[in-house]
């Protein structure tokens, strides 16, 4: 159950933001990595790739549930797609990057969390 509302914090957060400022670009999100995790020109790359399918699963679930979709059984959909594109992003990451991009994915999750608490920030 908290991980259904985690989630839905989550596909909230991202329609706040694409009512703000639309989600962020796999060219955005690449950026952020390689600064963060000091990508090679390589896993740049093949982390390029990874968003740009996310992004595409990301519009289809998104356009489902604007189209009647029933957004509980989205969200299962929603977590499996999150943890897949990490475990293809931590596979690309060497021994050293990885447990700074698993601290990045924590921090996320944390924030989402206290979404869902009624937090904010």
């Amino acid at each position: 159950m908290k991980k259904i509302l985690l989630v839905g914090a989550f596909i909230l957060g991202l329609s706040a933001m694409g009512f703000a400022q639309g989600p962020p670009s796999p060219e955005e999100r690449v950026a952020q990595l390689k600064t963060s995790l000091s990508l090679t020109d390589a896993q740049v790359a093949k982390a390029k790739v990874i968003y740009e399918a996310q992004g595409k699963s990301l519009d289809s679930l998104m356009s489902a549930g604007q189209n009647g979709g029933d957004m509980q059984s989205m969200f299962p959909k929603f977590t499996k797609m999150m943890e897949t594109t990490n475990t293809k992003i931590k596979a690309i990451l060497t021994p050293e990057q990885a447990p700074v991009f698993q601290k990045q994915v924590d921090a996320m999750n944390e924030r989402f969390k206290q979404m869902q608490q009624g937090g904010g920030n």
